[in-house]
Parts: structure tokens; C-alpha cells; sequence
């Protein structure tokens, strides 16, 4: 369900009567007329509102341009303002027509808790659209699930545990493909778009077109048990039963990395949208992050005292959850949770604790807008942050005793869950998770083929290295601080020694009366040529450490015995 969006009838500003101009009688006229003191109001409360996201989107107090005497100055430093002002208010009224939706949470009654509410309740309340998406799917065969979705939230993949895998289209609530591996499925993951797919089995990794045709078999991963795709470097990472983690750039097929994580197997892993580093919870307790380009973890964290059991970063990039991991809305906050049974909010800025609960938890995903799902058993409950990093029970979903979850997965741009567990598939709403406002340019859920295939080219043009993963990736594009002038070799000197005198030595002096004898021009030549060779020299004592200088008795050599005496004693 898309986030509930706020109608606002934009009045038109003619036929009001605020302006000085008119006469005593018509302002009273006006006053006595409903629909010119309703346009009044509306139009009053329509700049209320842009006022408040101009200050939004101000850059604080500004300058006490009185205080200022210097009239240059005092100029330049108003003219800023008054640019900073019409930006504030351009971006004001950019996001009130280009973003109109807002969205919407559950709001509570006087001693009403949103966690109380039924999921039969809310479904009566929303639209007919946003009504039919929630449902659950009995598959008690082949299961238990696991489900992906892409990343514009128009498909989801779906793979069973005993070989089932399955395709659908969730905005018209079609089945695409569905067909069965006859093979022990563990992850799965979608490419960079709905057109490839790929499947972790029983021995390797496969890919998949739409149409269930397999198109590769990746040997080199091993019996891979987890699976993620970094979209803006065009990657496919894994993790084995090795704890051998695997880059492979799937546009060309070169394998990028292949690093032994030394901390023995695991199946939890996640990738950080905010800057594409891998978080792997490990059964010492501990939480590493991986970039491929690094043969050591960037991060190493003691999270837990016990087994990391799930991570997940927070689709803003702040938040990492997990039941050992989660990252804060914008890179800086991690959570999570593990066998020990407690849930953790870390904040990555300073490696600390921000909040922690005593609640298991198997699986955990940050929605869009920052809402955390922990599944545990039968049950899944959802925190809303209510300000500072207040993490608070929003709701809570229970279902039939015996059902066991495996994945829960938040679809982007909708206000839905999807829930893998071990008697198929369901899906509830959660109000608010969704980002109800989604940009066309790189997330468009109605996309037409065309739109498909220029999304493709585009991302494949903008590719980035594997050089450009890092824990703060706004370092790329900076400016680098200058390193330190390394000193020459001595080889490097000698070279330059020489073409300095050959160019010395070529070099013609002008005939002068009385000096142009040759044993005159030979002795200068001779001049010259020291003079050249001098800064060298003295180039290459420095790198000698100056063997010409005598070393004192005492300092750094060591003498025999029968002169020890002799030497310098240091004064305490």
C-alpha cells in the first residue's frame, strides 16, 4: 500500500479581498461572502505550510548584517542571503508539487497502542487497491521461503527450501514463471533487473533468466549459502560453508575477490545501500565488513556473546539491524541482534550502543522510512523510530502457532512486508514504511520496455570500480592532502647528474675579447660542469646518510669490550 497521501485543493488567489485597494464596502461585501473567506483561508494556510518547509530547507540564522561596518562586506554577505533564501524556497516548493504524498502511520486514540491493532482492522480501513495486497500463500510442501524483490518493488522472487523457485509480477498480481531445481535451494537474488536472477543450490550458484532458462553456473563460489547484489558496481557476492567470501562482476564475469574470512562458516550477510560494504554476523559473536578490494575487514565488531543471527542495513544507509545486524537513516546507525537473545541499535560514528532490547530475533529489514521488522517464531513485531533513535513497538503480527519465519522484507515504495516462513508466503500492511514518492529516474515500478532497456545501457555506463567501495564514500571526489616529497634513489640521482652535465657541456659560450683562449674555455667548461654536479652530489649524500661525516664514539656503534670504557657514558 503506498503511503497515504494528503490532498490539498490549491486555491486561486483572484477574487480575494486582502488588497488595500478596495473600497470600504467592498471589503465588506467580501467579509460577508463564504467562498472569498474560504479562498482566504486556504490560501493562509497554504503559506503556513510553505513557510514551514522553507524553514526546512533554510541554512539557519543568518548574518547580523548591522553590526557589520565594512560596506563591501555587508553587500556580498546580503546578497548571499538573498540567494539562500530563494534556494530555501525553491526546494520548498519543489517538494510540495513534485512530492505530494505523504505518508501516513497509524495513529492512536487517548490510551489506544498502534501494536494492539489486528491486521483485519486496517485492512477496513484502506483503499480497495491497498486492500487486495495483503495475503497469505499455504505452501507447506516444499518450504520453508525465502523472497526478494526488486529494487523498484514490482517483482518478487521466491525460493523454497526443497527446490521450488517462482517469479511474480506483485502490481497485477501475476505468476511470471514458475518451476522447480530438484535441488536444496538457499538464497536467492535478484541482478540488476527482473531479467536475471540468481539461485544459491545445493553445490553452486546459478543464473537465471525471466523465463527459468539457466544461463550460468558459477563453480567458483562453492556451496554458497548467502547471496547479495551491489547494483552500482554490477557485483554478485557470496559467502560459503567455508566462510569463503566471493566478488564476481556479473557484466563481465571476472571474479574480482575471493577472501578467507577466518572466522568460520556462516549465513548472514548484507549489504549496506549507503555504501556498499558487506556486513557478515559471524558464531564468535562478531560483525565484520568487507569491501573487495581489502583482504582484511575494514570493521571488525563484538556484537554479541554468542552467534550473530541476522543483519540488515537501513535502506537510508544509517541503520545495520542485525539479530546479530542494522545501519541508521544515512550511513551512521547499525543493529543488532543474536542468540543471546538481545536486539542492538549501534551508531557507526562512534561504535556504540544506542539502544538495546532483550527480544530474539531470526530475521530483521529497515524499511524505507526507517521502520524495523524482527520476525521470531510465529510472530513479527515492527519498531518506529519516534524521534532521537527512540526505537518503540509500532506493531506486532501473529500467526498460526507452528508456522516458523524464516526472511521478512520490506517492499520498497509500498506499505507492505512480505514474510517467508516454513507454511509458504504472506504479506501485511504496515502503514508508513513505504517512501510514498518515487523518483522515475531511478526507481520507476511502471516502466515500460524502452524505459527498461535505457535504464540498463545507462547503468552500465555509470558503473563504478570495485576501488570505490569504502566505509565513507563521500571521501570520493575530494581533494587528496599532498603527500610527503619521497627522496630519489641513488641510481634516479646519478641519472640526472649525468643529463645535466651532457646539457652543460653542449652549451656554447659567447665569444668575449681576452678570455676566448682555449684553456680559458676549458676551465670554464670545467666550472660549469661542477656547478651543474653540485646539488647532486649533495642529493646523494643525503641518501648515503652522509658517510663523510664522522660518527662519535659511542652513538649507535658498538665498540669492543677493551674500549667500552672509553666511551661517552649518556647523562641520565
Amino acid at each position: 500500500m503506498a503511503a497515504s497521501a494528503t490532498f490539498m485543493s490549491s486555491a486561486p488567489t483572484t477574487g480575494s479581498c486582502s488588497s488595500g485597494s478596495r473600497s470600504t464596502a467592498q471589503r465588506g461585501q467580501c467579509a460577508c461572502n463564504p467562498h472569498v473567506l474560504e479562498r482566504e483561508l486556504l490560501q493562509q494556510d497554504a503559506d503556513d505550510e510553505l513557510e514551514m518547509k522553507v524553514e526546512k530547507y533554510s541554512r539557519g540564522k543568518g548574518a547580523d548584517l548591522k553590526a557589520l561596518r565594512d560596506k563591501k562586506l555587508k553587500g556580498q554577505l546580503a546578497v548571499k542571503e538573498k540567494l539562500y533564501g530563494q534556494s530555501a524556497k525553491a526546494a520548498a516548493k519543489a517538494e510540495k508539487w513534485l512530492m505530494p504524498s505523504e505518508e501516513g502511520f497509524l495513529e492512536p486514540d487517548n490510551l489506544e497502542k498502534t501494536y494492539r491493532f489486528p491486521q483485519e482492522s486496517i485492512v477496513k480501513e484502506v483503499d480497495i487497491l491497498s486492500s487486495r495486497k495483503p495475503f497469505d500463500m499455504i505452501l507447506p510442501v516444499l518450504g520453508p521461503y525465502t523472497i526478494e524483490y526488486t529494487s523498484n518493488g514490482r517483482y518478487m522472487l521466491v525460493g523454497g527450501r526443497k527446490g521450488h523457485l517462482a517469479m511474480m509480477d506483485m502490481l497485477n498480481m501475476d505468476l511470471i514463471k514458475e518451476f522447480q531445481v530438484r535441488e536444496t535451494v538457499h538464497d536467492v537474488a535478484f541482478l540488476h533487473n527482473e531479467q536475471m536472477y540468481a539461485v544459491a543450490q545445493k553445490k553452486y550458484p546459478y543464473i537465471y533468466n525471466q523465463h527459468g532458462v539457466e544461463i550460468h553456473c558459477l563453480k567458483e563460489h562453492g556451496k554458497a549459502l548467502k547471496l547479495q547484489f551491489l547494483p552500482k558496481h554490477f557485483l554478485l557476492a557470496s559467502i560459503n560453508s567455508f566462510g569463503q567470501l566471493h566478488y564476481q562482476d556479473v557484466s563481465t564475469g571476472e571474479m574480482i575477490a575471493n577472501y578467507r574470512t577466518g572466522l568460520g562458516r556462516t549465513d548472514v550477510m548484507r549489504v549496506n545501500p549507503y555504501n556498499a560494504v558487506i556486513g557478515l554476523g559471524h558464531a564468535d559473536g562478531k560483525v565484520t565488513m568487507w569491501k573487495p578490494t581489502s583482504v582484511k575487514p575494514l570493521v571488525t565488531m563484538l556484537c554479541h556473546h554468542g552467534p550473530v543471527t541476522a543483519v540488515a542495513f537501513d535502506r537510508g544507509g544509517h541503520l545495520m539491524a542485525t539479530a546479530g545486524v542494522d545501519f541508521d537513516r544515512g550511513g551512521h546507525l547499525m543493529a543488532t541482534a543474536g542468540v543471546d537473545s538481545k536486539i542492538k541499535i549501534w551508531d557507526l560514528r562512534k561504535y556504540e550502543v544506542i539502544k538495546s532490547y532483550a527480544a530474539p530475533a531470526q530475521s530483521l529489514d529497515f524499511s524505507q522510512k526507517g521502520l524495523l521488522a524482527c520476525s521470531n517464531g510465529s510472530q513479527v513485531e515492527i519498531y518506529r523510530d519516534f524521534g532521537g533513535h527512540d526505537y518503540r513497538l509500532y506493531m506486532k503480527h501473529r500467526m498460526m502457532k507452528g508456522y516458523q519465519f524464516g526472511k521478512v522484507l520490506f517492499r520498497p515504495y509500498e506499505d507492505i512486508l512480505g514474510i517467508g516462513h516454513s507454511m509458504g508466503l504472506s504479506s501485511i500492511l504496515v502503514p508508513g514504511s513505504g517512501e510514498p514518492n518515487f523518483d522515475t529516474f531511478i526507481d520507476n515500478p511502471m516502466e515500460t520496455t524502452k524505459q527498461k532497456r535505457e535504464k540498463e545501457i545507462h547503468a552500465l555506463l555509470d558503473k563504478l570500480p570495485p576501488d570505490t567501495i569504502m566505509l565513507n564514500p563521500n571521501f570520493i571526489a575530494t581533494v587528496r592532502a599532498p603527500k610527503k616529497k619521497e627522496k630519489k634513489t641513488k641510481k634516479e640521482i646519478e641519472e640526472e647528474m649525468e643529463e645535466a652535465i651532457e646539457a652543460t657541456k653542449n652549451t656554447e659560450h659567447k665569444k668575449t675579447k681576452g678570455r676566448s683562449k682555449p684553456s680559458k674555455r676549458a676551465k670554464k667548461k670545467e666550472e660549469d660542469v661542477f656547478r651543474a654536479k653540485r646539488p647532486f652530489l649533495e642529493q646523494s649524500k643525503e641518501v648515503e646518510g652522509r658517510p663523510d661525516k664522522k660518527q662519535r664514539i659511542g652513538e649507535g656503534v658498538e665498540l669492543p669490550k677493551a674500549l667500552q670504557r672509553f666511551s661517552k657514558k649518556p647523562q641520565s
